[in-house]
């Protein structure tokens, strides 16, 4: 007598359809670079110099830029596009950026990697303070 499948039940398919949209959304974040993750290609004015606390960070989600200040003063900025897969990184937490796509991590104060994935550091900007704001552009 030949075996037996189990038959597939409403509950089972209805849960699979459910889950598709989801797991496709994941595959999505894996593989593409959103719109605002383009790198920059000119100087942008980020806001005041006084926004970027001594020993801080500040993050500019809207232009993909991290600057920090050390503890004399020098500024730095770096690129927040996640070396790994291209995301724009939207989270800071103290000195330490942290990619939403895999997890990695960076440290917006040296821009190493801290966490892999990634393995790449973040690429270095130009910043300046010109009438008391910060500008930023690629470095040449």
């Amino acid at each position: 007598m030949p075996a037996r499948r189990p038959a597939v039940t409403r509950r089972t398919v209805l849960r699979g359809a459910a889950l598709t949209p989801v797991a496709g959304l994941g595959l999505t974040a894996c593989g593409s670079t959103e719109e605002g993750a383009a790198p920059l290609t000119g100087p942008v004015e980020l806001g005041p110099e006084g926004e970027v606390a001594e020993g801080g960070a500040k993050l500019y989600r809207d232009h993909n830029v991290v600057v920090s200040r050390s503890g004399d003063g020098t500024l730095k900025a770096y690129d927040t596009v996640c070396t790994h897969a291209g995301c724009p990184i939207n989270k800071l937490e103290g000195t330490k950026l942290v990619c939403p796509c895999h997890g990695s991590e960076f440290d917006a104060t040296t821009g190493k990697v801290l966490r892999e994935p990634a393995v790449a550091p973040l690429k270095t900007l130009a910043v300046e303070v010109k009438n008391g704001t910060l500008v930023v552009r690629p470095q040449t």
